[in-house]
C-alpha cells in the first residue's frame, strides 16, 4: 500500500482532478461538443439544475483515482504504463460504445475528452 502514496504529488493530484474536471465542462459544453454528444447518446441536454447529482459525484471520484494513478506513475518512473493503460481502457470503452451503438461521433468526443484530461493530469504532476 505504501507505493501508493510515497512521493505522491497531492497537490498534482488534486489540481489535476479539478483541472480536468473544468475541463470537461468546457469539453461537453453545448457550444463545443456536448450538443454533438447528447446527440449520439440520445440525451437531452438540460440546464444546470437539472445535472444529474450521482454522475457528477462518480465523475469527481473516477477523475481523482486517474490522477492519483497518473502521479503514482510519475514517482516511479512509469508513464509508459500511465499511457498503456489509457490506451487499454479507452479500446474497453471504444468496444463497448460499438456494441451500443453508439455513433462514431460521440465515441470520439468521449476519447477526446479521455485523453485531454489525462494530458492535463500528466501536466499537473510535472508542475506540481
Amino acid at each position: 500500500m505504501e507505493e501508493l502514496t510515497n512521493g505522491v504529488s497531492w497537490t498534482g493530484v488534486l489540481v489535476g482532478a479539478v483541472a480536468a474536471f473544468v475541463w470537461g465542462w468546457i469539453w461537453y459544453a453545448p457550444k463545443v461538443f456536448g450538443n454533438t454528444w447528447a446527440k449520439a447518446h440520445n440525451v437531452e441536454i438540460g440546464t444546470a439544475a437539472s445535472v444529474p447529482v450521482r454522475a457528477m459525484i462518480l465523475q469527481v471520484i473516477a477523475l481523482f483515482l486517474v490522477s492519483w494513478f497518473v502521479g503514482v506513475t510519475a514517482v516511479s518512473n512509469a508513464l509508459a504504463t500511465a499511457i498503456l493503460a489509457l490506451l487499454g481502457f479507452t479500446l474497453f470503452y471504444d468496444a463497448g460504445a460499438h456494441m451500443a451503438k453508439v455513433p462514431s461521433r460521440g465515441i470520439l468526443v468521449n476519447v477526446g475528452y479521455w485523453v485531454t484530461a489525462f494530458v492535463i493530469m500528466v501536466i499537473a504532476q510535472g508542475i506540481f
